[in-house]
């Protein structure tokens, strides 16, 4: 599959092409060069202005970043649209781990007062960015969600008819969850997928355990959930890896 930058054509895509080939310092030059694109949708996500070598969160965009180079594809749009959106996803869930820590306030603390009547602006300015993360991730899952709703558009898959389409019996659901798995890890399966925007029926039926029928009543379910395990959907990732730990 071609590999496709939209608006910013011309720009990274020969520093793209090469640092997705093993080029290391095509690597380092084209993170250089997006570094302020880098800061700025890392403040955004933070909510404030973030400065280089003192704030954490730059780190983990630019791990976010370098996550991007290696997993864009033509599919996914726009290079820079799609590294905005795995930096904004790294960064939430940073602020997730972060938070359960912070939440730990002690009482007392709470019942300090600066001034007669008022509890530390420090404390109430740290619940205020607990929420304002609350939220964000909230606004993430929603994002998600309608990303999803797309892909599966592309399928001729309807999101609302995800209910009426998961298998009603738990060995049922497993066995295409299992199967899902298999065509997310083989990359064939994967290949054919996203080209074909079908299963590889006659592939997968060769493989031991998997029946035609099984392939044909639940084509729908595994396709979702194989769409779910090769897209950069971690909500929805983390919620499917847990029914597949659960088998």
């Amino acid at each position: 599959m071609g590999l496709r930058i939209g608006p910013e054509a011309g720009g990274p895509l020969p520093l793209l092409v090469l640092a997705q080939s093993g080029d290391h310092s095509a690597r380092d030059q084209l993170i250089g060069q997006f570094m302020p694109f880098i800061l700025k949708a890392a403040s955004r996500s933070a909510g404030r202005y973030l400065q280089p070598g003192a704030d954490e969160e730059i780190s983990v965009a630019l791990l976010a970043f370098n996550e991007a180079i290696d997993s864009y594809n033509g599919a996914k749009g726009s290079f820079l649209a799609f590294a905005q959106t795995v930096i904004k996803r790294r960064l939430i869930d940073y602020f997730r781990r972060q938070a359960p820590a912070q939440r730990e306030i002690p009482l007392s603390e709470l019942e300090t007062e600066d001034q007669p009547g008022h509890l530390l602006h420090a404390q109430v300015d740290l619940m205020a960015h607990i929420r304002w993360r609350d939220k964000q991730s909230n606004e993430a899952r929603i994002q998600e969600i309608s990303e999803f709703r797309e892909l599966l558009n592309s399928f001729a898959i309807r999101f609302e008819d995800l209910p009426k389409i998961s298998p009603r019996h738990q060995d049922a659901r497993e066995r295409a969850l299992q199967i899902s798995r298999l065509i997310a890890s083989t990359p064939r399966y994967r290949e054919h997928l996203w080209d074909k925007k079908a299963l590889p029926l006659k592939d997968l039926c060769r493989e031991p355990g998997i029946s035609r029928k099984v392939v044909e009543r639940h084509r729908k379910y595994i396709i979702a959930v194989a769409v779910i395990l090769l897209s950069d959907l971690p909500y929805l990732q983390t919620y499917v890896r847990e029914r597949l730990s659960d088998e």
